[in-house]
């Protein structure tokens, strides 16, 4: 399967973002963005990007990061970024988003890491990873579900070994933790009804910018920011359990599916409509396709 074919977009940028049941709980992307810009978010999974062609600038930490060719851009599990084209060209790459539990057990068999994995730098420039990250997509696509796997566990290992140290563990709570950490437990909880900066820290027996202050220095963004984000993350859930986008817009809180086919779309990469279309293709086994030939499984296996 080439690399373009079966991606949503339109001219030259074209995106596909799907889950191969075979790897659960693993989201796969295959991306060509050029004026594409991610806003600032996070993600519940860790996010490995090959990037194939072009450049990737993402803004993580304190600063911008660049990934070039046969470079991986690397992200912790709720580590805000965002993502845009370091050139006219654009960039080209394929991702995978393993989970947490999924990182921890690779990590506790094949590396000596204590403690809760993760990516130590942003970047690492590693081409021989970038295309065990691209065999994986290839392998999902193929539904050689053997390969697959394996692929993903040789190239999680590999990175854990170059780049991996244990996630260093949040600073001591302070009064403005405890005041962020309640903002959030209410806007989680009036998701679709939120209230406003003022009311909120008044509530919370704080200044409204006292609270914004907080609550970014705790979450790395703001409040609004970090709602638009929590909306699609629970968007996300609800197009997978087969909610139309249109019932989901307003359980979550945007106005109506235009609205949410904004944000999700600078958020996920990809429509609503489109990324719910992939999730439903992961349960029709009339999608799946046939498994590659011996020797096709021999020669990937023997390049790993």
């Amino acid at each position: 399967m080439a690399d373009n074919e079966g991606m949503a977009g339109s001219g030259r940028e074209r995106a596909r973002h799907w889950q191969y049941a075979e790897l659960p709980g693993v989201d796969l992307l295959r991306a060509r963005y050029v004026r594409k810009t991610f806003v600032r978010h996070t993600h519940e999974n860790f996010v490995i990007a090959a990037i194939a062609d072009g450049v990737e600038v993402f803004h993580h930490g304190s600063g911008d990061q660049y990934a070039g060719p046969g470079s991986l851009a690397l992200v912790n599990p709720d580590t805000p970024h965002t993502g845009r084209a370091g050139g006219p060209e654009g960039w080209r790459y394929g991702a995978v988003y393993p989970s947490p539990d999924l990182v921890a057990e690779i990590a506790a068999e094949t590396t000596s890491l204590r403690g809760t994995p993760g990516f130590i730098s942003p970047v690492l420039d590693d081409p021989y990873a970038v295309g065990l990250v691209h065999q994986v997509l290839r392998a999902a696509d193929e539904g050689n579900a053997l390969a697959a796997d394996t692929l993903l566990r040789v190239v999680v290992t590999r990175l854990l070994r170059l780049n991996g140290g244990p996630l260093s563990q949040r600073a001591p709570r302070t009064a403005g933790a405890g005041v962020a950490a309640r903002a959030r437990a209410v806007l989680e909880e009036r998701m679709d009804r939120p209230p406003t900066l003022d009311r909120l820290a008044a509530d919370l027996g704080t200044s409204p910018f006292a609270l914004l202050r907080a609550f970014r220095d705790t979450y790395g963004m703001p409040p609004h920011a970090w709602l638009t984000d929590a909306r699609v993350r629970r968007a996300r859930r609800l197009l997978d359990t087969g909610t139309t986008p249109a019932e989901v817009a307003l359980v979550v809180g945007f106005t109506d599916q235009p609205h949410l086919n904004r944000h999700f779309t600078r958020i996920v990469g990809v429509p609503p409509g489109a990324y719910q279309r992939e999730r439903k293709n992961v349960q029709d086994p009339g999608q799946r396709l046939l498994l590659p030939s011996q020797a096709w499984q021999n020669r990937q296996l023997s390049q790993t």
